[in-house]
């Protein structure tokens, strides 16, 4: 049945949405094929249902491809699987809840690892029975704080989402690569560019995990890569720790001074100013800067620690919300300070003229202390003295003062070493649309999934999951593939393989554009017809750019002549064809 835009459920908007952020928001609002309901929550019309339907096509294809089953949850669950796991805490003010007529406890599935274990714990109970992959495509819930960007970070989404079920490690390494390759399959597919890094496991839990990352300007997340391969998450980065120093024969420490410092670049001029060193300046990566944060723990108590880092690197919170999952992370407040007067605030410092404050045993504040990985014996420091406009100079790790821990929470920065030794890294931004994990037996232990093996043992299933942002794909697709006057669709996704448009009021041009389009039909191609009678060639020329079906057929004035215009939105390229050519040409552009 030939689709017509004078029936389509359509309408085009001239000026661009007041809460577009970025272009693929913009686009696919003003071109009809999203609306907005709430923030964060979107309708799909029936063009944006139709790119939506060709990706999932790309992914059903590549998941059968990889041996996985498709199967369907609801996304309204109960509390008890996820209360089993401990996720349902975990996500804190993440997740919808509700409750039904009868006090129990629902949730709109943010994910659904819970329910496939179950599922499967349900109806396998044999090696047999495995390796196992199943999957589905469903909408997904997550109350975001600041829902942001249209699709990109929206509070539903669809996901597709797959699970791997294997009784050994070396089934599981398997089936996480079957899926990597899928993936990278239907990234290649969509016509889209990836980069796969290391990513930390989050709330999902598990030991391997990796992203794939879209390299695009408007990306949330921040990745590190060398130029010898080294590709990471941010969050995931860990920076290398340098050998320790010997520490016999450095100068001891020294309190000196230090009014009117409260930064460090005011700390820097001091120590040039009256106490220069002979062999270079003081830096501001010399010093030693202790940053108090507040945890605050799944039950609702609160902890104070404190992290030591380098004087030139500030603290990065999403690496520090990362290194204390699943605790809350917040800096601390003048009331924290108050409960705790052994803290100067301003000059905080592991290490007093009347003995050690933070660390180790003689620690006389009792709070947890952290220090940067570049802070290893034999380094020496200048900083917080523990008392009000005084620093020390000198302070030797290892020998004044001791860690209770390592906290990896300095930004990154560009140049800084790769940990696998491939060089430099660089940053850049990019957009997660795919995500793997190795699970392991995290939640099939908390759900007591197991099956018997070949000597009749019962052993733990060992678990994957893999997931797909198909919406966030879709505006990806979006948001690399448009010019200033619309959106210009990958031929693998675009509603319609052409876009044929009949202009002028002659009714000869209407009955050779319904011909052509039968003809399209025939030959296999899907062709969206503007076939509006008393709408310009402007209105309809403008419609045919925002709606970004990447081929163009124009039957106007020489169709009369066997002539029609053919014109390829991503190249630009317009011109006058032979109307009984026009099959040839699509095929052609292919």
């Amino acid at each position: 049945m030939t689709t017509r835009m004078s029936q389509l459920f359509v309408r085009t908007l001239r000026d661009d949405p007041s809460d577009a952020e970025v272009a693929s928001h913009r686009l696919l609002v003003r071109a009809g094929y999203i609306r907005r309901q709430a923030p964060g929550i979107f309708a799909w019309l029936p063009l944006g249902l139709r790119v939506r339907r060709r990706v999932e096509a790309v992914i059903h294809e590549e998941m059968a491809a990889a041996g996985a089953q498709q199967v369907h949850f609801p996304a309204l669950l109960p509390r008890e699987p996820y209360e089993a796991t401990g996720r349902w805490t975990e996500y804190g003010d993440g997740i919808f809840r509700l409750k039904d007529r009868k006090g129990a406890d629902y949730l709109l599935a943010p994910t659904h690892e819970e329910v496939f274990t179950m599922l499967v714990k349900d109806l396998y109970s044999s090696y047999k029975d495995l390796p196992l992959s199943i999957y589905q495509i469903q909408d997904k819930y997550r109350d975001e704080a600041r829902p942001r960007a249209g699709l990109l970070r929206g509070r539903e989404f669809s996901m597709k989402d797959a699970y791997s079920f294997d009784y050994t490690d070396a089934g599981l390494d398997a089936s996480y690569q079957a899926q990597r390759d899928a993936y990278e399959r239907i990234f290649t597919r969509l016509g889209l560019d990836y980069v796969i890094v290391q990513a930390d496991a989050g709330a999902m839990g598990g030991s391997r995990s990796e992203e794939f990352l879209h390299p695009t300007p408007v990306g949330e997340d921040t990745f590190v890569r060398s130029a010898g391969g080294y590709a990471a998450n941010v969050e995931a980065y860990r920076a290398p720790s340098p050998e320790p120093l010997p520490i016999d024969g450095q100068p001891e420490a020294v309190v000196f001074d230090s009014p009117d410092t409260p930064t460090i670049a005011t700390l820097v001029a001091l120590a040039n100013d009256r106490h220069p060193r002979d062999d270079r300046a003081w830096e501001a990566a010399d010093t030693l800067k202790n940053v108090v944060l507040r945890l605050t723990h799944l039950d609702g108590s609160t902890e104070l620690v404190i992290v030591g880092v380098p004087g030139d690197r500030e603290v990065d919170m999403k690496r520090a919300e990362v290194a204390f999952a699943p605790a809350e992370v917040a800096a601390a407040t003048d009331d924290d300070f108050a409960k705790h007067p052994g803290l100067v605030k301003g000059y905080i410092g592991p290490w007093s003229a009347a003995g050690p404050v933070l660390g180790g045993e003689g620690s006389t504040t009792g709070i947890r202390y952290l220090v940067d990985p570049r802070v290893v014996d034999g380094t020496a420091w200048v900083t917080g003295a523990n008392e009000h406009e005084k620093h020390v100079f000198h302070l030797v790790a290892g020998r004044d003062f001791v860690a209770d821990g390592v906290a990896d929470i300095a930004e990154v920065r560009e140049g800084d070493p790769a940990p696998d030794g491939s060089g430099p890294v660089e940053l850049a931004r990019g957009m997660e649309i795919g995500h793997v994990f190795q699970l392991g037996r995290k939640y099939a232990e908390a759900l007591d999934l197991k099956v018997l093996d070949e000597n009749g043992k019962l052993v733990t299933v060992t678990m994957g999951s893999y997931g797909i942002g198909v919406t966030r794909i879709l505006a990806a697709i979006a948001e690399g593939n448009h010019d200033e006057r619309g959106l210009i669709w990958p031929r693998a996704v675009a509603p319609f393989d052409v876009h044929v448009v009949a202009t002028g009021k002659d009714a000869a041009v209407y009955e050779i554009a319904e011909t052509l389009v039968s003809e399209l039909h025939g030959a296999g191609f899907d062709a969206l017809y503007d076939d509006r009678p008393k709408v310009s060639p402007g209105v309809k020329f403008g419609d045919a750019e925002l709606i970004g079906v990447p081929l163009i057929i124009i039957v106007g004035r020489g169709a009369a002549e066997g002539r029609v215009e053919f014109w390829d939105r991503r190249t630009g390229e317009r011109g006058d064809i032979a109307l009984h050519e026009a099959i040839d040409r699509m095929r052609a552009a292919g």
